[in-house]
């Protein structure tokens, strides 16, 4: 008798740890992984774990190494004689590093020694300022020392003003030793001022150590060149993309087999996010997304043999394969996500298709959660295509009942809607505060073929509109969803969606929020800092009269020209140092918002630019969030 009661009392306490449901706070609290790698024996996988303090508005992190056979993690407080140092070449004899260097002047005092107070910036060229930060005439530059204490670093771009590693995202990924060490092999755009604002040219460039000759392995190329890798049978490798001015063209596998480029994924209807060699030799796996997911591919390589080239997927599932860590035995280690749960470390087996989970960072946290339900599900399309659209139903969901729900617009525009977890866009928690999450793998989206990523470039508020509203009817047919509480949310590309359906919906939707978003195209062309995305993606410049495809963007597809339509409550934030989509489109929203007598509301964040970086602002934003669907929803 008491051993039944036992039970049942544990049956109920279990039950009672699994009815709660994420929170903001509780987000904020999870442990975020980012793999190092394999230990020098083989017998462990080190990793980084960053949980955010919001008290002291910052991260702070620890190193674990995990037995990969199993077992505890163990903390350590450096990597030293435990990771191989890409940055030693082989040979031992030297170390690769990076810094940013002076090269021209910019401020006042740099003109003007005299007048050390004055603060003025001038500049002669566009580039001025990039991401979140304004130029100082400074650059990152790749040196080379000897291995030894005391060694005086050789600058090898020495008088350049170009960046090697990339800003503002670029690292020590961007360098690498030839296997021999008598080479550094580094990513750089050479391009300056204007130029730079307007091209997507990046190559791979060789230094020789003993010439002291540099020379453009990619020259003829006119796109991205990244990611430079050598085979473990020496052979240069890279990922590239063919046209300037488009960042989101086909990420194609290169490698350079006895002097011949050979593309191995060109015949692959699809794009490479990262890759990594196997240890023989013989085969590439990378990441790419597929129908909503990341997922691991394998392409073969034929080196000197007549072997056809061929792409196979190896994994499946309602899961993101993320980053790619390294190989032990017959298995590959990987990190995962889905919609539901934040990045862990993973095996899997190559030759079994069988998963382990690894680290289990915050496996303690979701046991004690009742999760939301994915459904994928295919809509057609008004010109008769099926896509794949993501509904996330709240914890707990009830059928019976109906329930509010949101369109969930993605940024990019052309990023992958797939299984993510986000600390900020996290669909998990929009679910838990009981909204059901319309997420559609509209136009532009990779995953679903090259062309129908590129259907969205030039046509912003063409045919990727009707994608929108295509979604969100069909979804909105089901007997749970609350007609009357439909909400519109996105960010970045998805802010211009909100500010583009705010002006068509037809009164299905009853508030809007809007993060960064473009709300006047000819603005964003003449404010954002990286011209070659206006470029491609607007079709020109708003003074080309004679450009239709360029005037129509600014007109037609311009949200500013629909703004008389609106006719909802609308949250707009904005980040002050965000120079992608500069700060005048949430204002210039805002204004026009306030003007036409509309419930609104402007969330602006002074340090923060194109995300919300610092845990107390991504709090004050969450909270802010849903705070106003509350009120308007």
């Amino acid at each position: 008798m008491k051993k039944t009661l036992f039970i049942s009392l544990l049956m109920i306490s279990l039950n009672t740890m699994a009815q709660n449901t994420m929170t903001p706070e509780l987000l904020w609290k999870l442990g975020r992984v980012t793999p190092l790698g394999i230990s020098l024996d083989g017998k462990n996988v080190i990793y980084k774990v960053s949980i955010p303090s919001v008290s002291d508005n910052k991260s702070e992190s620890k190193m674990y190494a995990l037995p990969l056979e199993g077992g505890n993690p163990t903390e350590i407080k450096d990597t030293k004689d435990i990771l191989k140092d890409k940055n030693i070449s082989p040979d031992g004899k030297y170390v690769v590093y990076h810094e940013e260097v002076k090269v021209e002047k910019v401020h006042g005092k740099d003109f003007y020694p005299e007048l050390q107070k004055s603060d003025v910036q001038i500049y002669d060229g566009l580039n001025y300022r990039h991401w979140d930060t304004w130029n100082e005439g400074k650059y990152n530059h790749v040196f080379f020392k000897e291995n030894k204490d005391g060694a005086l670093g050789i600058d090898i771009q020495e008088g350049e003003n170009f960046d090697s590693p990339q800003k503002p995202f670029g690292g020590d990924e961007d360098y690498i030793w030839s296997p021999d060490s008598k080479n550094i092999y580094y990513v750089c755009k050479k391009k300056a001022g204007t130029e730079y604002a307007i091209s997507t040219n990046t190559n791979i460039f060789e230094y020789n150590l003993e010439t002291k000759k540099t020379t453009n392995i990619t020259e003829e190329n006119q796109g991205y060149d990244t990611t430079p890798q050598f085979s473990p049978s020496g052979n240069l490798t890279w990922l590239q993309m063919k046209r300037d001015g488009y960042e989101a063209d086909k990420n194609d596998i290169i490698v350079l087999f006895k002097g011949i480029k050979i593309n191995l994924t060109a015949n692959w209807d699809g794009t490479v996010d990262h890759y990594m060699w196997s240890a023989d030799g013989k085969k590439v796996y990378f990441v790419a997304p597929i129908d909503g997911t990341k997922q691991l591919f394998e392409v073969n390589f034929p080196g000197a043999t007549r072997i056809a080239i061929t792409v196979r997927q190896l994994t499946e599932g309602d899961f993101d394969v993320n980053d790619l860590i390294g190989f032990t035995g017959e298995n590959i280690l990987v990190t995962r996500t889905d919609m539901n749960h934040a990045s862990e470390i993973y095996s899997y087996n190559l030759s079994k298709n069988t998963w382990k989970q690894l680290s289990n960072v915050n496996t303690a946290t979701y046991s004690t959660l009742a999760l939301s339900k994915t459904e994928k599900r295919y809509v057609t399309t008004t010109d008769g295509k099926k896509m794949l659209v993501w509904v996330v139903l709240p914890p707990n969901f009830d059928a019976s009942k109906k329930h509010p729900t949101l369109l969930y617009c993605q940024g990019g525009p052309q990023s992958a809607l797939t299984q993510f977890y986000s600390y900020r866009w996290n669909l998990q928690l929009m679910a838990a505060n009981g909204y059901i999450v319309v997420a559609p793998n509209r136009r532009g989206m990779p995953g679903h073929g090259v062309a129908w990523n590129e259907e969205i470039s030039k046509d912003w508020g063409g045919q990727v509109m009707d994608d929108y509203l295509s979604a969100i009817d069909a979804v909105a047919k089901e007997n749970y969803v609350d007609n009357t509480r439909l909400g519109c949310v996105g960010a970045s590309y998805g802010g211009y969606s909100v500010f583009y359906l705010a002006g068509i919906h037809n009164n299905r939707f009853k508030t809007f929020i809007a993060h960064d978003g473009v709300y006047n195209t000819q603005s964003m062309f003449g404010t954002t800092e990286e011209v070659f995305f206006s470029n491609w993606d607007f079709g020109g410049a708003y003074w080309e009269k004679n450009n239709a495809i360029a005037q129509k963007t600014y007109t037609t597809f311009n949200p500013m020209n629909l703004v008389e339509k609106w006719n909802k409550p609308i949250l707009i934030i904005q980040g002050g140092k965000d120079f992608r989509v500069p700060i005048g489109q949430g204002q210039e929203a805002f204004q026009a918002a306030q003007l036409l007598g509309l419930k609104s509301r402007f969330l602006y964040f002074p340090e923060e630019n194109h995300w919300v970086l610092k845990p107390q602002n991504a709090l004050v934003w969450q909270t802010e969030f849903f705070k106003w669907l509350k009120e308007t929803l």
